[in-house]
C-alpha cells in the first residue's frame, strides 16, 4: 500500500498576483491599445522601467547581495533596493537566501528552492505556488553578511510599503505628469511587471535547460545568447554557475551583458569598486578541461578509439602546460608593470618570454582544435 504524499498548501497571494497581472497584461493591456493606444512617453517609460526593476534584480539582488561580486556606495544599493522591490520578487534577504541554497544545492530536487530538474514549470513559476519552504521561510542564516547592511534591512522591514510604492505610485506619478494615469499604470505597471517577472524566472528555468555548457556539465546550467538578450546578461548562465563571483556574466566584450556594462559604468564614476574577476586562466582551464571530456566522449565511439584517445589526451596535456607557462609569465610582466619597472632589463627580458610564449600557446589552441576537429571528421565518416 502506497501513502500519497500531501502536497504543500497553496499560496493564494501569490496565485492571484500572477493570474490577476498576466489577465491585464494579455487582455486589457492589449484592449487598451486597440480602443485608445499608447503614446511615446508610455512605452518609453515602460521599456526604461523594465531595465530599471529588472537590472535591480541581476545587478543587485543577484551579483551585488548574492554574490558579493562587488561593491557599491548607499546611494546606489538605495536605488537598487527600490528596484528590486518594484520588480515584486520579495525582499532582498528573502530572495538571497533562496539564492544561495540554489547554488550550494543546484539540481538537488530536495533543497534547490527552484530545481530544474523538477521541469520547466516548477523552476519556471510552480515552485513559488506552493508553501514548498514553510520550514525554512524566515531562516536566513546563510545571509548574516546581508543583516549588516542598513538598506537590505530597511528594505527588508518594510518590503510591502516600497513595494507598494514602487509599483503604484512610480507610475502613478509618470502617468500624471503625461496626463494619462491609466495608461501608464497599464503599461508601466502591470504589463511591465509581467514582463519583468517572466523574463528573471527564465534565468532559472530555461537557462537550465537549453543551451551549451562550454566551461562544466556538473549541473544543469546553460549558456544561451538567446536567453542572454532577454534576461539582461543571466543567460550566460553555464559560466556563472561554476564562477559565480565574477560580477560579468559574458566575458566576451561582444556578449550581449547590460548588467555587467552598467557595473562598470557605475564603477567609472566611483559608485561600485573591487569588480571581482574569474583569472582568465582559470576560466580558460575550465573550458579546455570541458573540450577534452567532450572530445574524449565522441572518440569512444569510433573504430580506432584508443589510438585517439592516447593523441588526445597528450594534445591536452600539452596545451595545459603551455597554458601555465603562459599565465606565469604574463602574472610576472603584470607585477613588474605594477612596480614601474617597464623598462628595466628585467622586463624586458620577461615581456620577451612572455610574447614567445604567447605564441606557442596560440599555436598549441591551433593544434588542440585540430586534433577535436579531425576527431569529430572521423565520427560523422562512421
Amino acid at each position: 500500500m502506497y501513502l500519497l504524499m500531501k502536497k504543500p498548501s497553496l499560496l493564494f497571494v501569490n496565485i492571484s498576483v500572477f493570474v490577476i497581472t498576466g489577465l491585464i497584461a494579455l487582455v486589457l493591456v492589449p484592449f487598451e491599445a486597440i480602443v485608445h493606444g499608447f503614446d511615446r512617453a508610455e512605452i518609453i517609460a515602460c521599456v526604461f522601467l523594465i531595465y530599471f526593476s529588472g537590472m535591480s534584480i541581476t545587478a543587485g539582488y543577484h551579483r551585488l547581495w548574492s554574490h558579493k561580486a562587488y561593491e557599491a556606495n548607499g546611494l546606489v544599493r538605495a536605488v537598487l533596493a527600490v528596484g528590486g522591490a518594484m520588480a515584486l520578487q520579495n525582499s532582498i534577504l528573502h530572495w538571497c537566501s533562496d539564492h544561495r541554497i540554489h547554488h550550494r544545492h543546484v539540481d538537488d530536487n530536495e533543497r534547490d528552492p527552484y530545481s530544474a530538474k523538477k521541469g520547466f514549470w516548477y523552476s519556471h513559476i510552480g515552485w513559488m505556488l506552493r508553501d514548498y519552504q514553510r520550514e525554512r521561510y524566515s531562516d536566513y542564516s546563510n545571509c548574516r553578511d546581508l543583516q549588516k547592511d542598513k538598506i537590505v534591512m530597511w528594505q527588508h522591514n518594510h518590503y510591502l510599503a516600497i513595494m507598494l510604492t514602487a509599483n503604484f505610485g512610480i507610475p502613478i506619478l509618470l502617468g500624471w505628469l503625461n496626463g494619462d494615469i491609466w495608461g501608464m499604470l497599464l503599461l508601466a505597471g502591470v504589463f511591465r511587471l509581467v514582463v519583468v517577472h517572466h523574463v528573471t524566472f527564465l534565468i532559472n528555468s530555461l537557462a537550465h535547460i537549453w543551451g551549451r555548457q562550454p566551461y562544466t556539465d556538473s549541473n544543469t546550467a546553460k549558456d544561451n545568447d538567446l536567453i542572454a538578450f532577454f534576461t539582461f546578461g543571466e543567460g550566460y548562465h553555464n559560466f556563472h554557475h561554476i564562477f559565480e563571483y565574477d560580477y560579468r556574466n559574458g566575458i566576451k566584450w561582444w556578449q550581449f551583458d547590460p548588467t555587467k556594462w552598467l557595473i562598470r559604468g557605475l564603477a567609472f564614476l566611483g559608485w561600485t569598486k573591487n569588480l571581482r574577476r574569474c583569472p582568465e586562466e582559470r576560466i580558460e582551464k575550465a573550458k579546455v578541461a570541458m573540450q577534452l571530456k567532450q572530445a574524449q566522449e565522441r572518440a569512444s565511439s569510433l573504430h580506432n578509439a584508443d589510438e585517439l584517445l592516447v593523441k588526445i589526451q597528450a594534445e591536452y596535456e600539452l596545451l595545459a602546460q603551455k597554458m601555465t607557462e603562459y599565465y606565469s609569465a604574463k602574472k610576472q610582466l603584470m607585477e613588474l608593470k605594477k612596480q614601474s619597472l617597464q623598462r628595466s632589463y628585467k622586463s624586458m627580458e620577461i615581456y620577451q618570454k612572455y610574447q614567445e610564449l604567447k605564441t606557442n600557446l596560440a599555436e598549441q589552441k591551433q593544434a588542440w582544435l585540430t586534433v577535436r576537429r579531425a576527431d569529430f571528421d572521423l565520427l560523422l565518416a562512421n
